[in-house]
């Protein structure tokens, strides 16, 4: 039986990853930072065999000792700061654990087990100011954020290790994905929740910013199923993994609410003093190679996925009802 470690296990990606590798016979350990041993987590409804380990991705030695102890073949790393509120906050931070805590990482891996796989989450947030669109593996980085600058050295450094210590290190470059597993202070899921609340009758508005900001959205299990791919094939390389696909914030209001039978006009306001600033050209994928090389293409489409959403959101607010509302799932 393969055993596979998943960093960041208490996020929506982490949950739909290990679900779907137990789910193919893998012995999954996931890693949470210790702070986290009493939140509840993303991954309630994965099945039994999902063993919760605690540790710091800037403990070097912790990591040592996990895969000596473990002896995984595969590792994923989906640990990041992530949310939009943490896109400039706390800079080091940010590239401790979305930059550093990676080649930590990857000399874990290189000085304990070097034959293990090892799969790096990237983002589409590398591009930031992109001279292209769509854009693909070859496409210029120029973040705009201090998460797009650790990230794009992340990446960087998973490439180096690739080429000079011959470890079989990729990098999945993740455009914007979803699903009802998100966090609640990610922009999609204020509107899904929003949207359970306001049908309820216990809210009767919403607030954003630009509604003209647009994403490449994609479902969170097609995305975590092209980065377990890319640990199967024989050659290790990084990929876009995208739908082609360009929505904005509007049309993700319009069809949630449409969902229940409202028009999101009476309840989405935004804010006067909103400082969105549009991308130079659209950011969308190109997963051309994910799908010649890896056989990889989405199955849920942009209607789809906020349908899903929406309908877990009125199921949560009817199990949970207000007070709960909102945690992770």
């Amino acid at each position: 039986m393969k055993t596979a470690l998943i960093t960041g296990i208490n996020g929506q990606d982490g949950a739909h990853l290990a679900e779907l590798l137990i789910g193919r016979g893998y012995g999954v350990l996931g890693l949470a930072r210790p702070r986290e041993e009493s939140r509840p987590t993303a991954h309630a409804t994965v099945p039994a065999g999902l063993e919760i380990l605690y540790a710091d991705l800037r403990d070097e030695e912790m990591l040592r000792k996990v895969l000596k102890e473990h002896a995984p073949q595969e590792v994923y790393n989906l640990a990041a700061r992530a949310s939009s509120s943490q896109l400039f906050d706390q800079p080091l931070l940010t590239a401790d654990v979305n930059g550093l805590a990676v080649v930590r990482l990857l000399e874990a891996i290189r000085t304990v087990k070097p034959t293990i796989r090892f799969c790096q989450a990237s983002s589409s947030e590398m591009f930031g100011n992109a001279l292209e669109s769509p854009q693909s593996e070859t496409t210029q980085f120029r973040p705009r954020n201090p998460y797009g600058v650790a990230k794009s050295f992340a990446h960087e450094m998973v490439g180096m290790y690739r080429a000079h210590f011959g470890l079989f290190a990729c990098s999945a470059i993740l455009f914007n994905h979803e699903s009802a597993r998100r966090g609640p202070e990610f922009v999609t899921r204020r509107i899904t929740r929003s949207v359970a609340l306001i049908e309820a009758g216990v809210a009767n508005s919403l607030r954003l910013g630009s509604l003209d900001a647009t994403r490449d959205w994609g479902f969170a299990g097609d995305y975590v199923y092209a980065m377990w791919r890319m640990l199967q094939v024989s050659v290790p390389a990084d990929y876009v993994i995208a739908t082609g696909e360009i929505h904005s914030v509007r049309e993700f209001c319009e069809i949630a609410f449409a969902r229940v039978g409202l028009d999101y006009r009476k309840f989405v306001h935004t804010h006067p003093n909103s400082n969105f600033v549009p991308e130079a050209v659209p950011l969308v994928g190109n997963a051309a190679k994910a799908k010649s090389e890896l056989g990889w293409s989405p199955t849920v489409n942009f209607q789809q996925l906020v349908h899903s959403m929406v309908d877990a959101d009125i199921d949560l607010l009817a199990r949970e009802g207000i007070a709960n509302f909102g945690k992770s799932e």
